[in-house]
């Protein structure tokens, strides 16, 4: 599948729709939360800063008067804001929930933890996503055709899980391995919770998606957090020479998000890899392991504490 020249304007309409974008306060998540205003999503910023997450409402506004955007905060590095987010969504929204893009995310950062112990990219890029799902389900299940899309990477491909080693503690931390971890998670996380709706019967596809090389801020933020401006002039470079806008970038997210046809445990990404059309985009073979994603599906529930029990058709 490859959709020649499909863009933006391609999306179907989404008026009466509620969505959920992570990190939608700029690059991919901006764009995304964006788009899906303008063809009439009601769209919530789920961000952690609320200074960004508050500009990125205005900014929204400003160019899309008559958008429905509400920013709420969302922290995934503690899962205590992540179930914040969920009551306070559940109180403000009611009962439905159309689309979840799990967007948000941190790359090549030196080794840290978050606020439950996690080391910060597997903690962040799967464990606060699957929490925030799970948490989420009971309003996307009574939603017709809803959507569960997570961004994930081509950089999946550097590494397969290591089950006894989930959160990089023993021997010498590789950051570049451990986001190519914690993206192989997102798309396990996704094959079995497509493989667990399809099961049930239930009318929500979980699918994915990876932007290919797009210029945002991931680039940036891990040698700023260093202080190394050198590898930070580098990566400053590249997504000028290189990478292509964020706009674009977005475009398989907002396919899977969006598009008729797309199937459960898709993974949609530029048709040149870094670089296209939206197309389904080819993945390592340990990401389609039947074991391997029910075994960080129950390792996950474990340690986030998220048991999706609420959800009984996906158990």
């Amino acid at each position: 599948m490859t959709v020649t020249g499909w863009s933006a304007a391609d999306i179907p309409d989404q008026a009466g729709r509620i969505a959920v974008v992570t990190g939608a306060n700029s690059g991919i998540g901006l764009v995304t939360a964006g788009e899906l205003a303008r063809h009439g999503a009601r769209v919530v910023l789920a961000c952690r800063s609320a200074e960004r997450g508050r500009a990125a409402e205005a900014l929204i506004r400003r160019k899309l008067p008559a958008a429905e955007v509400d920013f709420m905060p969302l922290d995934l590095a503690d899962l205590g804001s992540v179930r914040t987010f969920a009551a306070d969504f559940g109180e403000r929204y009611g009962d439905r929930l159309d689309l979840l893009v799990n967007n948000a995310g941190v790359m090549a950062l030196p080794y840290g933890r978050t606020a439950d112990g996690f080391e910060t990219q597997f903690g962040v890029n799967h464990l606060g996503h699957f929490a925030l799902t799970g948490l989420l389900l009971p309003w996307l299940l009574t939603a017709p055709s809803s959507r569960i899309v997570s961004v994930s990477s081509g950089f999946h491909a550097i590494a397969d899980l290591d089950h006894s080693d989930l959160n990089s503690e023993r021997g010498r931390y590789r950051r570049w391995v451990a986001y190519g971890r914690s993206k192989t998670a997102n798309l396990l996380f996704v094959h079995e919770l497509a493989r667990r709706l399809e099961a049930a019967g239930s009318g929500t596809t979980a699918a994915a998606a990876h932007p290919g090389y797009a210029a945002t801020n991931l680039q940036t933020a891990g040698p700023r957090q260093e202080g190394r401006k050198s590898t930070e002039r580098l990566m400053e470079l590249a997504n000028r020479v290189v990478a292509q806008s964020a706009s674009s970038g977005a475009l398989p997210t907002l396919y899977a998000a969006t598009a008729p046809g797309v199937r459960p445990d898709d993974f949609i990404g530029p048709r040149f890899g870094m670089r296209g059309a939206p197309a389904r985009s080819p993945r390592a073979r340990w990401t389609l392991d039947d074991t391997s994603a029910a075994r960080l599906w129950e390792a996950s529930e474990h340690l986030t504490g998220v048991t999706y029990e609420s959800s009984a058709a996906v158990r």
